[in-house]
């Protein structure tokens, strides 16, 4: 296969988006791609050397499609067709389940004895779309401090005095001895995380080496986050077996220009694009309680929305002396709660990924954020400040019986 400006899938990997296992051997199934193609003109799977079947991301999505209509809405393959060949059809299989912007800001109107019966409903929505269980996430900062830009909840920025451990890009093996770790923490996913505006020639060589010996010596699926890319770093990284890559846009657009002058909301929202493009997942949140209001707040759940991200990271501000807006305090605990419920009801079928700042944002709440809809979490350390013991969230995730996931929604 020789295509540089598309990324394809196998027949197999695309059996492990849909989730297609067969109940009696508990293998992945491929079959029922193959009856699909044969009913569906629209999915154009492209044969290359060896006979081999390749998807790309157009076909992907129908098929995504197909199976929404078939398994979740209940419909017939007669229906389906017709739906998929009048001219004006387009599914928006997120908004077709989710709650409307009118409906989300009424929620964030609630009394606080209401929000037991919002976390009730958000509990619900996401067994119904998502299953039950959590799923687990480290991350290491392979570069700290020095970052030429200046986001104002960063302790990382060259432009604030914060006081922070800094230190060059780690090595491989260094990077490795984190990864191994992180697997016995009983994460999934690790992702490589570096303070910069994007990664220059050799740090993004020196990544690419750590990439590859993770993926040799664990079983992790690896993620990165690296700032913005090039094409070409996109398309790297996917090859490189990148599963995930995280980008946040952190606000709304139209609260962006608070926190970030040196660069703009639609560069952030550039490297997004060119992440699904480049074939891999995209993980992409932001940052609650940094001086936005309730509106910006939904605003931004919507945005989100739009780039149909894998993952949303919801972190909430952990103020860093030296930065400025190192005097804000956290948000109330119950509205933090309250944001992950309503969030969860915009956004039904993501990964809602409870990160740095819910220690001291939720602090007794932990386990409620997670009934609430924060079905994916970080274990162990942030970039720049500590988390909780990984024992205490994996006792706390038993407590609440449900099973750990991986990337497939198995359980682990």
């Amino acid at each position: 296969m020789n295509e540089n400006n598309k990324t394809y899938k196998t027949i197999s990997d695309v059996a492990k988006i849909l989730n297609l296992i067969d109940k009696k051997t508990g293998k992945l199934s491929t079959h029922t791609i193959r009856f699909w193609e044969k009913e569906f003109k629209q999915i154009k799977p492209r044969i290359f050397a060896g006979k081999r079947r390749y998807y790309d991301n157009t076909s992907i999505e129908i098929l995504k499609k197909i199976q929404f209509l078939l398994k979740t809405k209940g419909m017939t393959i007669k229906g389906v067709k017709k739906y998929l060949n009048h001219a004006n059809s387009q599914l928006d299989v997120h908004d077709n389940k989710s709650i409307s912007f009118d409906q989300a800001i009424k929620l964030t109107e609630i009394k606080s004895e209401q929000v037991l019966e919002l976390t009730s409903l958000a509990r619900k929505v996401t067994v119904k779309y998502k299953g039950d269980g959590v799923f687990l996430r480290s991350i290491i900062s392979a570069k700290t401090g020095d970052c030429s830009e200046d986001c104002s909840f960063c302790s990382q920025s060259v432009h604030f005095s914060s006081p922070i451990s800094k230190h060059a890009l780690l090595d491989p093996d260094e990077v490795l001895e984190a990864a191994i770790q992180s697997q016995k923490m009983g994460a999934f996913d690790f992702c490589i995380v570096i303070a910069v505006k994007g990664p220059s020639k050799n740090q993004f060589e020196k990544v690419l080496e750590s990439i590859k010996l993770v993926k040799e010596k664990t079983n992790l699926e690896i993620g990165c986050s690296l700032g913005s890319l090039t094409r070409d770093q996109a398309f790297a990284l996917g090859k490189a077996g990148v599963w995930r890559y995280n980008h946040n846009l952190e606000a709304c657009r139209d609260f962006f220009p608070n926190i970030c002058t040196t660069h703009t909301y639609d560069e952030r929202l550039d490297t997004a694009k060119l992440v699904k493009e480049a074939g891999m997942e995209l993980c992409c949140g932001g940052i609650i309680g940094m001086g936005e209001t309730v509106e910006q707040r939904i605003k931004f759940a919507f945005e989100i929305k739009e780039l149909d991200p894998h993952t949303v990271p919801i972190n909430f501000l952990n103020p860093r002396p030296g930065t400025p807006l190192g005097h804000l305090k956290p948000i109330p605990s119950i509205e933090a709660v309250k944001t992950i419920a309503i969030w969860r009801l915009i956004m039904p079928d993501k990964v809602l990924m409870s990160g740095g700042g819910r220690e001291i944002t939720l602090r007794d709440l932990q386990s409620m954020g997670v009934v609430a809809g924060a079905n994916g979490m970080i274990i162990g350390n942030y970039l720049t400040t500590e988390g909780r013991p990984p024992e205490d969230d994996l006792k706390m995730i038993e407590d609440l019986q449900m099973p750990i996931k991986d990337r497939y929604n198995n359980e682990v």
